[in-house]
């Protein structure tokens, strides 16, 4: 367990294992995005800790039978986080030129953690904790929820269509959905991100105001992007 500053959960590992999530799954679609983006290092399948892939199956009971899930993202190692990290530190930048070196690392730090393992700042996805996901048709045909995924733009938050209902009033119920499935199997959502799901890292221990967080930072071995091997951090 590792001791921080008071407002910051502590991390007590639980070593829970790093699975595969299986390409079978009737309701459960894989698009590992980073991959087909061709990001050096990214997995061409997801990975997710045994008790997230627990809860995405409680979450689909919870779903109507009309619909699916699909799967962005899960664990993503820390060569990707820091790829990303500064792929939208340039863009923010070409978007805000008057802006100041502080001001772009505020805003990317908005819509993409900065690359840390330390579990003060640690970011999500690093621990097999966090997932991207978004609902689609009983296909996997992905649905519209009112932005692209991973869009920096204000109607990426969460809410933004509960406060702007009559804009795009079918985004907004798939939106609902998708949260109201999602956190009702445990998991918390960052509010910047509609398709951001944790479960028992540091991201949703804060928002739960839990003391102790059970995922802590996990580096694995890739090789032909895929997970070789793991150890927890």
């Amino acid at each position: 367990m590792e001791r921080n500053h008071p407002n910051t959960p502590s991390v007590c590992e639980s070593n829970e294992p790093l699975i595969q999530i299986p390409a079978a799954h009737p309701r459960l679609f894989i698009e590992p995005i980073y991959y087909q983006q061709q990001i050096p290092d990214s997995l061409r399948t997801i990975y997710v800790r045994k008790g997230v892939f627990e809860r995405l199956q409680q979450a689909l009971t919870l779903l109507p039978q009309e619909y699916s899930l699909v799967l962005y993202d899960g664990y993503r190692p820390f060569q990707v986080q820091h790829y990303l990290f500064s792929h939208f530190s340039r863009q923010l930048a070409q978007q805000m030129p008057q802006a100041t070196s502080q001001e772009i690392m505020q805003a990317t730090k908005r819509y993409v953690a900065f690359p840390s393992e330390q579990s003060a700042h640690l970011a999500p996805h690093l621990t097999g904790g966090a997932i991207d996901v978004t609902l689609a048709d009983v296909t996997g045909k992905a649905l519209d929820l009112g932005t692209a995924f991973d869009e920096m733009n204000e109607k990426s938050a969460t809410r933004y269509f509960e406060q702007h209902t009559a804009e795009n009033p079918l985004a907004c119920r798939h939106r609902r959905l998708l949260y109201n499935c999602m956190t009702l199997a445990g998991f918390t959502n960052y509010a910047e991100e509609w398709w951001h799901y944790d479960y028992h890292n540091v991201a949703w221990a804060r928002r739960v105001q839990a003391q102790v967080a059970y995922y802590g930072a996990v580096h694995a071995t890739i090789q032909n992007h895929i997970v070789k091997e793991f150890r927890f951090l």
